[in-house]
Formats: C-alpha cells, sequence, structure tokens
C-alpha cells in the first residue's frame, strides 16, 4: 500500500493531529507554543489584562498571568 498525502480538512482527527504533535521533539513542541503565544499577543495585547474570566464549555482552557 502506498501512502499518499492528503489536503482534506475531513481527514484530521483530533487523534491524527495528537499523533502528529506527539511525533515532533520536545524543542519544536515548545518553538509551536512559543509561535502560538506570540501570534494571540499580537493580535490581542491586552489579553493578558483580562479580569474575572470563565470558562467556556467544551475543551478550551482559558490561562490567565500569574
Amino acid at each position: 500500500m502506498e501512502k499518499t498525502i492528503s489536503h482534506s480538512r475531513s481527514e484530521e482527527s483530533p487523534e491524527a493531529k495528537a499523533r502528529w504533535f506527539q511525533s515532533l521533539p520536545l524543542e519544536e513542541r515548545m518553538e509551536l507554543l512559543c509561535m502560538f503565544t506570540d501570534m494571540i499577543l499580537s493580535a490581542n495585547p491586552d489579553i493578558l489584562e483580562v479580569k474575572n474570566v470563565k470558562p467556556v464549555a467544551g475543551r478550551i482552557r482559558v490561562l490567565s498571568k500569574a
């Protein structure tokens, strides 16, 4: 069986994404974390100042500056 590459979002399961992420070395995982953090802060620099944030139902976690 020949492996193929798909560009269909419908074939991107959460499990497949988790396997891909877990296959990365720790250094690359941290680079991604920093990249996403920088992207979020550049889009909304005031996000660290938000007070009284409530969790959203589902798999999203609300982070706050300690």
